[in-house]
């Protein structure tokens, strides 16, 4: 499918009241679900209905889009991301198709001109054909004497030179330090902090406009910013916010997570102080805190950053400001901890109040019966990154090999968390994974582990509507496409569109149209995913791709 236009071109400033007719493709409207033709006034959506009553608008606008069978749907939210790192790492080393040791440090040794810090990221040992880490002298060797701070994946542990080490006085003495391999923990965070000093202001709002360029351009129109101590500043969360209140540019909602934050929260403009507010770390840097040892290295079980008081404590301060509280969790002891810390607030503040506060969890991957029940009684939103199962699910993926096939055939369970209520908004953590919503919905449709896939369906759903809710944001940005509702929408060169149908294997597709609802792109296992045409933010263009003129 392909998309054209012909009539007045886009309003760059976006005036009010200008009118824009699509016509010729698939309306995803589920009020309408035969639905072909869009019109819009200004930011909001006047009229959906098919082509042969979009006629009698079409002397009346300023362009008509003429789609030729594209999709128009409602943008994505990706709940989950770090705006400045992911602009960062589309100027570091890329680090993410290292086979092993020698192809790290040969990668860093070819980067190792110049002056400043050197950024690397995105090493996965566990894909290597020897798992096996370059020593530092090694990385000092490869660096040629420069700072080197090279990230693994998930951004909870980082290999260093020397050089940098040698900014940071007293590293040695932190928890997480080693001194030949990876750093983990507190001296993780002050080697990222050190690294990311020398970053300018000019630098850090480039990076973030790159990577609210680069979201856009792949039909999100909303991000989550999870910023915090020892993840940025609150420079760059000022920054951030500032830039997605710019036109052009997707909206930036943020949040800051540091406990006793409150007052801190309101005043950076952040939505509360909650998203990477650390419980525990991750699966991939064994740093994420499980009731037993891991089972590729049976003498840890992970970390635990807070305790059942300070989450209590967190959540109370936070429901009684009016504000939303929210934890990274990702470990099973990790979210005991949680849960039992919203359960203890609660006695405190009261259930009704800790729903209508709309409290979330990051990540929160291994959950059990217990705590899918507390969170869907309490409201807790499950922000979730259904691409980490694509990445590290299965039996033969990276947790399976830390976890053991048993255990990593528990995580990531969204169908028993959607099946008790619970709200899911999908993101991608990134740069921890690529920004790529129709990835992250075919992630999720075709979880890796039988019995926790959702629907593609419910899956669009959690990546549009869910993400405004999990911000408070559904009054006023519902997430659907209909009259009266904000113009904020994607459109899409798909190869096909159909219905998933409702099978026990959520893998059949149906391009019947007596189905009723409306069809989305066929996201079967090596099907092309759908292009980005336009990016449309109440009714202000975001993105072209140029095949709309």
């Amino acid at each position: 499918m392909s998309v054209d236009s012909e009539g007045a071109g886009p309003d760059a400033a976006g005036r009010v009241g200008r009118r824009v007719l699509l016509t010729g493709g698939h309306v995803y409207a589920p009020r309408d679900p035969f639905a072909t033709a869009m019109l819009t006034h200004g930011g909001t959506i006047a009229w959906i209905g098919d082509d042969d009553a979009a006629h009698a608008y079409a002397d009346d606008v300023d362009e008509v889009v003429h789609l030729r069978g594209a999709l128009v749907a409602p943008a994505f939210v990706d709940a989950h991301v770090h705006l400045t790192a992911l602009g960062l790492s589309l100027a570091s080393v890329d680090l993410s198709g290292c086979r092993n040791a020698d192809d790290l440090i040969a990668r860093v040794g070819a980067a190792a001109g110049g002056a400043g810090v050197l950024l690397g990221r995105g090493w996965d040992e566990t894909r290597w054909s020897d798992p096996r880490l370059p020593a530092r002298d090694a990385i000092d060797a490869a660096a040629g004497g420069r700072p080197a701070y090279l990230t693994r994946v998930d951004e909870h542990s980082a290999l260093v030179s020397s050089a940098l080490l040698a900014r940071i006085p007293g590293v040695a003495g932190l928890d997480g330090y080693d001194a030949t391999g990876p750093l983990r923990r507190d001296a993780h965070h002050a080697v990222r902090e050190a690294a990311l000093a020398t970053v300018t202001p000019e630098e850090r709002r480039a990076a973030q406009r790159a990577a609210l360029d680069l979201a856009a351009g792949r039909g999100i129109a909303c991000v989550h910013e999870m910023a915090g101590p020892f993840l940025s500043s609150e420079a760059d969360l000022l920054d951030a916010i500032a830039l997605g209140a710019q036109p052009g540019l997707p909206d930036v909602v943020g949040y800051w997570g540091e406990l006793d934050a409150a007052v801190r929260a309101r005043d950076l403009g952040a939505r509360g102080a909650a998203g990477d507010l650390c419980v525990d770390g991750s699966i991939g840097s064994r740093t994420a805190c499980l009731r037993t040892p891991y089972a590729d290295d049976p003498d840890t079980a992970g970390a635990d950053y807070l305790g059942v008081d300070e989450v209590a404590r967190h959540v109370v301060e936070l429901t009684m400001a009016g504000l939303q509280a929210g934890f990274h969790v990702i470990g099973d002891r990790a979210a005991d901890i949680v849960v039992d810390g919203l359960l203890a607030a609660a006695e405190i503040v009261g259930a009704e109040a800790m729903r209508a506060a709309r409290h979330r969890l990051e990540h929160v991957e291994m959950l059990d019966d217990r705590h899918v029940a507390v969170l869907a009684d309490l409201a807790v939103v499950a922000s979730v990154q259904p691409a980490f199962d694509a990445e590290w699910g299965g039996d033969h993926g990276m947790y399976a090999a830390r976890l053991g096939r048993a255990r990593a055939r528990t995580l990531n369970p969204f169908a028993a968390m959607s099946a008790a209520g619970v709200c899911l908004a999908l993101g991608s953590d990134a740069p921890v994974t690529p920004l790529d919503p129709w990835g992250a919905v075919r992630a999720a449709a075709f979880h890796r582990t039988a019995g926790h896939s959702v629907s593609a369906r419910a899956a669009f759903a959690a990546h549009t509507r869910g993400g405004r809710r999990a911000a408070g944001e559904e009054a006023e940005q519902p997430g659907v496409l209909m009259a009266g509702a904000p113009a904020t929408y994607a459109v899409w060169n798909a190869e096909a569109l159909a219905v998933q149908a409702p099978d026990d294997r959520i893998a059949a597709w149906s391009t019947d149209p007596r189905s009723g609802i409306p069809g989305l792109p066929d996201l079967g296992p090596g099907i092309p995913l759908p292009q980005c045409a336009r990016t449309v933010l109440s009714g202000v263009t975001i993105h072209d791709s140029g095949s709309l003129g």
